[in-house]
């Protein structure tokens, strides 16, 4: 029996409906939420999910802008202008849209925003929050896999969940999420022995490495819930993730399809987050 396959789509809109109440409400107090985006350079893929979190800030009614700066542009230059959204009472939310160029210090950058601000959970402040369990920005990739599994009813506490990844932008934060709701969480990377055979013992397995169809039919145990963080451009344009969905969907109870799953709820959550920004904001006022 093929799997559940879980509907990004659906749950964002849902998502961004509710979302759309809050800003509208605080829209009417003087207070709609805003958000600043800062793009660095031409990558196409960056510009289309710069377009898409814009889309989304219209459909919520959130107030938004665009900061584009060449390939060329400096740490200081970039550093100002963040200086500048910090000072700017209309911006609850800023966003450093990543890859930057090799010759920016993207660290240095990525902590000059501040913590307030930080609507991507990016800084070593938000990121020290989850590790310490304290209420901070949740990075907004695995805070929409677990608006997912709550959604979808996922088992989680005392199953095995096990995490392929280990970036500081899902990985990691993903792990620290799954370890909040008691689930017994595994780390795999590049330097990991027989993957296979940890992932088969995956009760969830998420998958978040950037490498097409990684993960195949025979790593899986039947039943399992199946995120797939992946987004790969194949030779012939097309889209695919970390998991091989076609064959994996046969073996999995639940699984996330590439477009379509992962995506739409990471945006989202990025919305949901500057609208938060914009109530703690107006709570310190």
């Amino acid at each position: 029996m093929s799997a559940r396959i879980i509907d990004g789509k659906s749950l964002a809109a849902a998502l961004r409906t509710a979302l759309r109440t809050e800003v509208e409400r605080l829209a009417a107090l003087g207070r709609r939420p805003g958000l600043a985006v800062i793009l660095v350079g031409d990558d196409a893929a960056s510009r289309v999910y710069v377009r898409n979190k814009v889309r989304a800030c219209e459909e919520t009614g959130l107030r938004w802008e665009l900061h584009e700066f060449p390939a060329s542009v400096d740490d200081e230059t970039l550093l100002a202008r963040l200086a500048a959204l910090d000072r700017d009472d209309r911006v609850h939310g800023v966003l450093v849209q990543l890859p930057l160029p090799q010759h920016i210090d993207a660290q240095r950058v990525l902590s000059a925003v501040s913590a307030a601000k930080d609507v991507d959970g990016f800084h070593v402040h938000s990121l020290g929050a989850l590790l310490a369990g304290r209420p901070g920005f949740v990075p907004c990739t695995p805070a929409g896999i677990m608006h997912m599994l709550e959604r979808e009813r996922v088992p989680l506490a005392g199953r095995r969940a096990v995490v392929v990844g280990r970036s500081n932008i899902v990985g990691k934060p993903m792990a620290l999420l799954l370890l909040q709701t008691d689930a017994t969480v595994t780390i795999c990377h590049s330097k990991s022995g027989d993957l296979a055979a940890i992932t088969r013992e995956a009760d969830v397995l998420v998958a978040a490495v950037g490498r097409p169809r990684l993960i195949t039919a025979e790593m899986v145990k039947p039943g399992a819930c199946v995120i797939d963080v992946g987004t790969n451009r194949l030779a012939d344009g097309k889209l695919c993730g970390d998991v091989d969905f076609d064959r994996v969907k046969e073996v999995a109870g639940w699984i996330t399809p590439v477009p379509g799953g992962v995506g739409p709820m990471t945006i989202a959550m990025l919305i949901s987050n500057t609208v938060r920004a914009a109530l703690q904001s107006d709570r310190s006022a």
